[in-house]
C-alpha cells in the first residue's frame, strides 16, 4: 500500500441494488459517502475488499457482482 490513497473505484454507473451496494463499483452506500473523508489506509482496505470480491466472482460462475463481470 502507498501513503497516497487509491483512485476512486467509481465506474460512473451509480445505481444501488436492494442491499444499497453500487452495481458499478460494488461499494456500499456508506463507503461511497465517506470515500473523500476516509484515510488512505481505509480507502486501500475498500479497494482490497473489492479485489477479493472480483477474484471470488471470477472463481464462482454466476456471481457476477464484480467489477468487469457485467
Amino acid at each position: 500500500m502507498s501513503d497516497a490513497g487509491p483512485v476512486s473505484p467509481c465506474m460512473n454507473v451509480c445505481v444501488l441494488d436492494a442491499e444499497r451496494v453500487c452495481i458499478g463499483c460494488h461499494r456500499t452506500l456508506d463507503e461511497i459517502a465517506r470515500w473523500g473523508r476516509m484515510s488512505a489506509a481505509e480507502q486501500w482496505m475498500v479497494v482490497a475488499r473489492l479485489e477479493r470480491l472480483a477474484l471470488a466472482g471470477a472463481a464462482e460462475p454466476g456471481l457476477g457482482a464484480v467489477a468487469g463481470a457485467r
